[in-house]
């Protein structure tokens, strides 16, 4: 009886993580199918679903339109470049936090995530002043700094949870043998929480890497990411559904790969400490 219970818990289980995943994936799936229509069918009513006539002129259409590939390597270099810059700060702090901690320290960290709360748009301008004043407009430094900043905290909390995970008694015996804070956590702290920091690395470059409102009102041209890429096709002479289909998958189509062949990391990462 209590097999059977079971068994019945699991299949419902099953069928509910199914359901909410096909859900969630709908409208990228939706999403992918319209860049492979015309104009017309793209708004036509009732939608098709897979009785259309397919076509790959769309992507044609974007790449002569928009250097796609220019655009792409913006967003790798703000993604990438901001995740790293948050690593290198974010590490010895975390580390301060969850072994050399005072009474402040839980303070500090609420503290830190509460400013993720706060509305961006009300920062914006004196952001855009200080840009302007210091010639760095629609830059890769500004988009970075930025980008690092409002992800920072993130970063730090993860980052302090995978090293509350870690003993300290094995810091310790590191001290005893003559490491200092360096070598310690180089050579000591950094294997250990390496899943932790994997993760932390993989899920903050997702969170840039997806940014819009910062990029859209910080850049134009120069630095612009994917993200500009895709608003470039909402004009004022309206929507072009298949075209911005179409961009849309080609910027979410690389963040999607990364995830994909990650995820057993990520997971990991995300899991690291839960058992011990």
């Amino acid at each position: 009886m209590a097999r059977a219970v079971t068994t019945r818990r699991k299949t419902i289980t099953t069928i509910v993580a199914w359901a909410i995943g096909i859900l969630i994936f709908f409208p990228i799936l939706w999403t992918i199918l319209t860049s492979f229509k015309t104009e017309a069918e793209a708004i036509a009513d009732p939608p098709s679903f897979l009785f259309f006539n397919w076509t790959l002129e769309n992507y044609t259409l974007v790449q002569e339109r928009s250097n796609y590939f220019r655009f792409l390597m913006n967003s790798v270099i703000l993604s990438v470049g901001s995740t790293l810059l948050g690593i290198i700060i974010a590490v010895p702090a975390a580390w301060a936090m969850a072994f050399v901690p005072g009474r402040r320290t839980k303070d500090v960290l609420l503290w830190m995530l509460s400013t993720k709360m706060l509305p961006a748009v009300g920062v914006l301008f004196p952001i855009v002043l200080i840009a302007r004043t210091l010639n760095i407009y629609d830059s890769y430094i500004l988009l970075i700094m930025v980008l690092m900043l409002i992800n920072l905290p993130i970063i730090v909390w993860m980052l302090y949870t995978y090293f509350r995970e870690i003993p300290g008694e094995i810091l310790e015996a590191a001290r005893m043998d003559g490491a200092g804070m360096r070598e310690e956590i180089l050579h000591v702290l950094t294997p250990m929480a390496l899943p932790g920091i994997a993760s932390t690395v993989l899920l903050n470059i997702i969170l840039a890497w997806n940014e819009a409102f910062w990029t859209l009102n910080l850049t134009t041209v120069k630095a612009a990411p994917l993200t500009a890429f895709i608003a470039s096709y909402s004009s004022p002479e309206g929507l072009f559904y298949a075209k911005l289909s179409a961009a849309s998958t080609m910027a979410i189509a690389p963040i999607l790969i990364l995830g994909w062949f990650s995820q057993k990391q990520l997971v990991r990462g995300l899991t690291f400490g839960a058992v011990k």
